[in-house]
């Protein structure tokens, strides 16, 4: 079972914050880099929560349905306008058939699901070209100082390793491209961590933001 939002419109109105818009941006770019979509493809946002990122999706030209089991968080979402599809519904069991979408993604909505595994084959069977994972990194100085902290606090950390040697091999028999790349380097918005952003490569699974994105082949 996923968390839901207490109060969706604080929440979404960190995204508005100084820090909340750096990081989204910072992470934003990641998810693109590894999909590399093209207009008018389709994409499947589980646990798209208010709909921030889902937002961001239609405004890159995709069509976009969000889904999360969050009814107060989806209401806030519709009210945000964009030709995005929300429906209220469980990651764990999708209302979707095989191949249904272009692509899915889920950012940073695993990192508070009890059973990830049981969603992630899900968002596996619905996909035809590429999965992304947005998730909170466990080798990071965020994990370090945030690990305690407000929402922070009920959410699972993973690493990469964990990922390739749990996660992927139930997926499926044949072979799955992987890419990994990470963002949000040190845990504050000063120019100093944003230098550090624009200079530490990518590649680096240190970033307390790791974006993975398995493709089917």
């Amino acid at each position: 079972m996923m968390k839901n939002i207490t109060d969706p419109a604080l929440y979404d109105a960190w995204y508005h914050t100084t820090r909340g818009r750096w990081i989204s941006d910072c992470e934003f770019s990641l998810l693109q880099r590894l999909m590399n979509p093209r207009a008018g493809e389709s994409l499947l946002d589980v646990g798209c929560g208010t709909g921030h990122f889902s937002r961001l999706f239609a405004q890159a030209g995709l069509s976009v349905t969000g889904i999360d089991q969050d009814a107060k968080a989806l209401d806030f979402a519709e009210k945000q306008g964009g030709r995005i599809r929300y429906i209220l519904g469980d990651a764990s069991n999708l209302p979707f058939p095989a191949n249904c979408f272009d692509y899915t993604a889920a950012i940073t909505s695993l990192c508070f699901i009890d059973d990830p595994l049981e969603a992630v084959e899900e968002m596996w069977r619905v996909t035809r070209y590429t999965l992304v994972l947005g998730l909170l990194n466990r080798q990071s100085l965020l994990y370090r100082q945030k690990n305690e902290q407000s929402s922070y606090r009920l959410a699972r950390w993973d690493t990469v390793k964990r990922i390739q040697n749990e996660w992927i091999p139930i997926l499926s028999p044949a072979p799955i491209e992987i890419r990994v790349l990470s963002a949000i380097f040190l845990p504050h918005d000063s120019k100093i961590a944003r230098w550090v952003e624009a200079c530490m490569p990518k590649r680096l699974p240190l970033g307390g933001f790791i974006a993975i994105s398995l493709s089917k082949r």
